[in-house]
């Protein structure tokens, strides 16, 4: 049998490869991709994007009570909204400012804590000992309970006369004179941190053992041989190569702390303490007590654009630290 030999081919002839796939397959294959996304944005544009377009036309309406059977029809009240919510000489704007300035020294206080209390734990957690899977395990089970379980059970827990937390300060350690209300007065700030920082600091002790993972072991070992101390190695290693770790988490924090609804309205319900009125709850106020859906929409319109400006400042100045150091 003979083999057949392959001829070269003429000259000024093209040489033949093989066959390009037809057009309408590579545009096929190329359009895949986006046909696999469009449920996931179809749903992202029905959950977000539709209620978001929504509210800001609210804003620009006198949407009230007589107008809820069919919104669209409720008046145009272009920027009258807003002109409300501003003018801080007015008893709504005042009120607005000042539910303003207790979020921002909330939010401060929140993710500073969350943020110290999961560094803290995380680093303590890097050294192998018994039963530290365990422990692991425990510190995330605030970050793991239903916010409406844990918040009410903490409710519980800040009573007067049968909360658990002047049994211990007031009963038993007598380092309270007598048993102070933490649920309404100037009490209730505080008892809202208490209760943000225990179900956020598991979320940055979490997101920060993942950080710690990628730190070499040996340079800690250097460390320590070149004579660096514990706090030496933390401040020259841990924190620097946390930084990019750290930056994500502060942001995220910071959004979930400012927006917080759900810890002061089932601590505190539908009427929080002046000392803890979030902005949250006060816009909720606004738009579902006072039946002035207008003068909400416009408010969460104004937050909407404070957070945006702040998120967008924040990038700026870490992408900015980012190039001076790489540089």
């Amino acid at each position: 049998m003979s083999r057949a030999r392959s001829h070269p081919a003429a000259p000024g002839r093209p040489r033949t490869g093989p066959p390009r796939p037809p057009r309408l397959s590579r545009l096929r294959r190329a359009g895949l991709p986006y046909l696999l996304l469009l449920p996931a944005l179809a749903l992202e544009l029905l959950v977000h994007l539709v209620p978001m377009t929504v509210g800001v036309v609210m804003a620009f309406k006198g949407l009230t009570q007589q107008y809820l059977r069919d919104w669209t029809t409720a008046p145009w009240a272009g920027l009258g909204n807003f002109r409300v919510a501003v003018d801080f000489d007015a008893p709504v704007g005042a009120a607005l400012l000042r539910s303003f300035w207790v979020t921002c020294c909330f939010t401060v206080l929140a993710v500073g804590l969350a943020w110290l209390l999961g560094t803290a734990a995380a680093v303590l957690m890097q050294d192998r000992f018994r039963g530290r899977g365990l422990l692991r395990t425990a510190f995330l089970i605030p970050y793991a309970l239903p916010v409406y379980a844990a918040v009410i059970t903490w409710s519980f827990m800040f009573q007067r006369d049968t909360g658990l937390v002047n049994h211990v300060l007031h009963d038993q350690l007598g380092i309270l004179g007598t048993p102070p209300f933490w649920l309404i007065g100037d009490n209730s700030f505080a008892a809202l941190v208490t209760v943000s920082v225990w179900r956020s600091w598991p979320f940055a002790f979490l997101i920060l053992t993942a950080g710690l993972q990628n730190i070499p072991r040996e340079l800690y070992e250097a460390a320590a041989m070149d004579g660096a101390g514990v706090w030496q190695q933390i401040r020259r290693i841990t924190l620097p190569a946390l930084r990019p770790v750290n930056q994500v988490l502060v942001l995220v924090l910071f959004l979930w702390t400012f927006n917080d609804f759900n810890t002061p309205y089932v601590l505190f319900g539908k009427s929080a303490p002046e000392p803890a009125d979030l902005i949250s709850i006060h816009i909720y106020q606004s738009s579902f007590v006072t039946w002035n859906f207008g003068s909400g929409a416009a408010m969460s319109v104004l937050l909407l654009l404070f957070l945006l400006v702040v998120t967008a400042g924040y990038l700026l100045a870490t992408a900015r630290g980012r190039r001076e150091t790489d540089g």
